[in-house]
């Protein structure tokens, strides 16, 4: 796997979840959720990108259970194009079924209570993506 950082976001019409892993890809960290609404959205994924220098971005990709494209799949992906017009690192779509499920979960084990969790529960979802395509990388 070749080093470097990866960031993934978990695109929601009112927050984007973002985590960022390590140079060699052992551990993933929720970083602050984005406002997906905030005019200066764009302003702020430009200061992460800056700040973190990814070498590829990893995008939820909101499949149904059945696998079929969920209807939020075409905002995702104008996100994804909105992200690739604004810089060159490429941009990988994972398949994010159940992360937010799963995210829940981990925070429910982890003695959080949904009250808590709700500020959390994005960034954790893209805790999730971000380690779904580091494992598909190590494939």
């Amino acid at each position: 796997m070749q080093r470097g950082r990866r960031i993934a976001f978990d695109y929601g019409d009112r927050r984007i979840g973002v985590a960022i892993c390590d140079p060699d890809g052992i551990l993933a960290t929720p970083l602050d959720y984005l406002d997906s609404q905030h005019p200066k959205l764009f302003t702020h994924i430009d200061a992460l990108l800056a700040e973190y220098q990814p070498i590829c971005i990893y995008l939820g990709e909101p499949k149904l259970l059945s696998g079929l494209d969920g209807e939020a799949v075409s905002k995702v992906k104008t996100f994804g194009d909105s992200l690739t017009e604004r810089c060159d690192i490429p941009v990988i779509y994972i398949d994010e079924r159940l992360s937010t499920i799963e995210a829940q979960r981990k925070l429910q084990q982890s003695g959080k209570s949904a009250k808590d969790s709700k500020s959390l529960i994005d960034s954790m979802a893209a805790v999730g993506i971000l380690e779904s395509g580091l494992a598909h990388e190590i494939r």
